[in-house]
């Protein structure tokens, strides 16, 4: 299933896509929140007729597809040929930083630099939704553990990140630096979440080309790990990384974001996203 809330921002209904029609199943669920993201319930969506359900005209806006998100958790230098292009090492545990929950918006919102932003870059991840409780599991049942799968752009303010004291958190939290969506798809529809191709364009050129395949960390190994060090919820996000292509690793000079600028992205199976450029007031 391609689960989506659509709707004006902070007043989203669920929905399902069924073909290229969006069908409203606010008589059916209050929303797409960890608390409907259960085996049960998604068993139960995925027995109705779509056609039974109302068909929602024109074209609304698409908001985050999960909402209520609790943790937005983000693993940093997850794809072995990114971390070659920044100079890292490669890590031995997977880095992790969080984003905050306010800088989520829907997969085709504008993104709105910061005051003073002169380093906002761009990364496409794969995003992984909790549907059930995990602590302590095991990577050969983590998978067990996870809802769905969806496009994250992991939009990221480099001087904020790196020059400004502190953690990653400062330049990955900016207001709207999380878009995510369009759709939640089932881990059903999603046999492998480590054979999925993604790309990334600026201004119509192919900027990231990349596969879950070279990830330093498997989902199933970043949910075990996680899961050891604190609980995970129903409704957490994370986010797995990044491949390479990103504008900080431009050789021989950086590149960044200018207002007006259009990022169009995608993962195979998952949907693709589009932002336009803005600026904070």
């Amino acid at each position: 299933m391609r689960l989506v809330r659509y709707g004006e921002t902070g007043a989203e209904k669920p929905g399902m896509m069924d073909g290229d029609t969006l069908r409203d199943l606010s008589g059916v669920i209050d929303d797409i929140t960890g608390a409907t993201l259960d085996d049960a319930t998604l068993a139960r969506l995925r027995d109705l007729d779509p056609a039974s359900l109302p068909a929602v005209s024109g074209k609304p806006r698409l908001g985050p597809c999960v909402g209520a998100i609790g943790k937005f958790l983000c693993i940093g230098l997850n794809y072995s040929d990114h971390a070659a292009e920044t100079g890292a090492e490669i890590p031995k545990h997977p880095i992790l930083f969080f984003k905050a929950n306010s800088a989520i918006v829907g997969a085709n919102d504008t993104v709105m630099m910061p005051r003073g932003s002169t380093h906002t870059d761009w990364e496409v991840e794969l995003g992984v939704v909790i549907g059930k409780t995990a602590k302590y599991v095991s990577k050969e049942n983590a998978l067990d553990h996870v809802a769905g799968y969806c496009v994250v752009n992991d939009v990221s303010e480099r001087h904020f990140q790196t020059q400004l004291t502190g953690q990653w958190t400062k330049g990955k939290s900016c207001d709207t630096f999380g878009p995510t969506g369009p759709w939640l798809v089932t881990r059903d529809e999603v046999p492998d979440p480590q054979k999925l191709g993604m790309w990334l364009d600026v201004n119509g050129k192919r900027m990231q080309t990349g596969n879950t395949a070279t990830m330093i960390f498997t989902v199933a190994e970043i949910i075990e790990h996680l899961s050891h060090l604190f609980t995970l919820h129903p409704g957490d996000v994370i986010t797995t990384g990044t491949p390479p292509g990103v504008g900080m690793g431009m050789k021989p000079d950086p590149v960044y974001l200018k207002v007006g600028d259009v990022m169009t992205l995608g993962i195979d199976g998952l949907g693709e996203q589009r932002q336009e450029v803005g600026q904070d007031a």
